[in-house]
């Protein structure tokens, strides 16, 4: 398992064997593997900074992750 700082203080990249996963402060915001994107159900949105990382991450804005979300192309799941 590797973890890397993403962009700022207390934004991380952890990565292992199957997944990716963006952290914002002590939440996994966001898991990312075999084909598949989760976010977390509550706090993919929780605040401006973790927007703006988890945008950065995903390289897009929050109109399309929500688009995503709706489509079922994205899953809202319990990550923490």
């Amino acid at each position: 398992m590797k973890v890397k700082q993403f962009h700022a203080e207390n934004q991380f990249v952890i990565i292992d064997d199957e997944y990716i996963y963006f952290q914002s402060y002590n939440s996994i915001i966001v898991k990312q593997g075999k084909g598949k994107i989760y976010l977390d159900k509550y706090y993919w949105d929780y605040s401006r900074t973790t927007g703006k990382y988890r945008n950065l991450f995903l390289g897009e804005t929050k109109k399309e992750t929500e688009k995503k979300i709706a489509s079922g192309e994205y899953e809202l799941i319990n990550l923490n």
